[in-house]
């Protein structure tokens, strides 16, 4: 017989654990299904580990909306919970007098997010806080930060299992079906399939989002998504850390330009890229550092020459392709798509990382 439960989540990433959690604190018996050996191993561990503060994003978009309100939360809970994380700020620079208006769009574009503590600086201003940095112009955006995305994954499957619930890794969902009960899944745990019937399903399966909405019979076909994939590529600075905090170019197609970013140790690594790929792919290619070299030349001149070395590589889901606009989060219920008890995430890119639990909170609405 299958064994039930309240309610399944498929995905330990970031944004699963912070959904199950939500849902175990308000009484649900929670089972969370991982694939890989470990907690949060893909998209959240392969990032740029940036608390954002909602800056770029269209206006009542879902990710405006859960980025400024994720980010309070995420503040509240690692002074809450002891995560390590800092607040130091960043800085969005204008290289040229050509990209002034943009930097003004950009600026115009956080206060109607919210986003209330945005400044404008001169170029003297800003050789006073950051004396590497050459641009014409830049915003300085004190509510960004950093944070240890592993500690606060542990922080949160800690919650999870003090309210009851369970992580089980190594886990595939192979398969499932929508019944007059719920749903009834199929998983495969060291080469064995079993069965669990459950009430209720979130599919917070990241990369595999789209394949497991296909999986699961009784969904119509036509809510679930396309997803592409963008490989974002990282290099490591070796030698001295010469900046104070972070700095972004302004945002390119597909991502927010290769940009300087720092861990909770001072370390410095530069990107992501954009890199639009078939299928996934964890390894950094040397040969991209040229371009590297070149756009991180645009505000820090002083570069040297073979300082760069390949760290490591992340990939977003997106929802859209090459040359297209960027999508917005899509958190489709039971409204959109007619199935009671089953909330599917798609293109859960940047920034879920900031906005796990707030994304929380709005699923948890949804059901």
């Amino acid at each position: 017989m299958a064994e039930r439960v309240d309610t399944v989540v498929i995905g330990a990433g970031v944004i699963g654990l912070a959904i199950a959690r939500a849902l175990a604190l308000a009484g649900r018996e929670i089972i969370v299904l991982e694939r890989n050996a470990r907690i949060g191993e893909e998209i959240s561990a392969r990032n740029s580990e940036v608390i954002h503060a909602g800056i770029y994003y269209s206006v009542a978009s879902l990710k405006a909306q859960l980025c400024v309100r994720g980010r309070d939360l995420l503040y509240e809970y690692c002074v809450d919970k002891g995560v390590a994380h800092a607040r130091c700020g960043k800085l969005i620079v204008a290289v040229g007098a050509d990209q002034l208006d943009e930097l003004e769009a950009l600026r115009q574009q956080a206060l109607t997010n919210g986003v209330e503590d945005i400044e404008q600086l001169t170029a003297r201003e800003i050789r006073q806080r950051e004396p590497a940095i050459t641009c014409n112009e830049a915003l300085r955006s004190p509510s960004t930060g950093i944070i240890d995305s592993h500690g606060l994954m542990v922080a949160l499957r800690g919650d999870i299992e003090a309210s009851g619930g369970a992580i089980a890794v190594l886990s595939t969902f192979r398969r499932g079906e929508v019944t007059p009960a719920g749903f009834r899944l199929e998983v495969e745990t060291d080469g064995e399939r079993t069965e669990i019937e459950a009430d209720t399903v979130v599919n917070s399966a990241g990369l595999a989002a789209s394949d497991v909405a296909h999986a699961l019979d009784g969904l119509d076909a036509r809510t679930i998504p396309s997803t592409c994939f963008a490989k974002g590529n990282y290099f490591v600075l070796q030698g001295k850390n010469p900046f104070n905090g972070l700095i972004y170019p302004l945002p390119e197609p597909g991502g927010l330009g290769v940009h300087v970013t720092l861990d909770l140790a001072g370390s410095v690594r530069f990107g992501p890229d954009v890199e639009w790929i078939e299928r996934i792919d964890y390894e950094v290619d040397p040969g991209r550092a040229e371009t590297f070299y070149a756009a991180i030349r645009s505000y820090w001149p002083d570069l040297p020459d073979d300082s760069l070395v390949p760290g490591y590589a992340g990939v977003r889901p997106k929802l859209v392709g090459p040359g297209e606009p960027a999508a917005d989060f899509m958190i489709k219920g039971p409204a959109d798509h007619g199935v009671p008890g089953l909330v599917n995430l798609f293109g859960m890119e940047s920034p879920g990382l900031t906005s796990a639990l707030a994304i929380a909170e709005h699923v948890t609405t949804l059901l």
